[in-house]
């Protein structure tokens, strides 16, 4: 999980800057089709999705080390 939510805030982070530079990553082409509002939405989610899932493989692989 700990690579997944990796993946997905590493995605999102690039996305972010990218529109900085009038780019848009391939995997997300998608989510403009609804608007611009939605696709910070969709971009701050696979932010914060991907920081919770890291979050949370890091405390269980902790535990199981103890």
């Amino acid at each position: 999980m700990q690579r997944i939510g990796s993946f997905l805030v590493i995605i999102g982070l690039l996305s972010i800057v990218a529109g900085f530079f009038n780019y848009v990553p391939k995997v997300l082409i998608w989510i403009y089709q609804w608007g611009e509002p939605v696709a910070w939405a969709i971009k701050i989610g696979l932010i914060v999705v991907g920081g919770v899932l890291y979050m949370m493989s890091n405390k269980s692989s902790e535990e199981v080390t103890k």
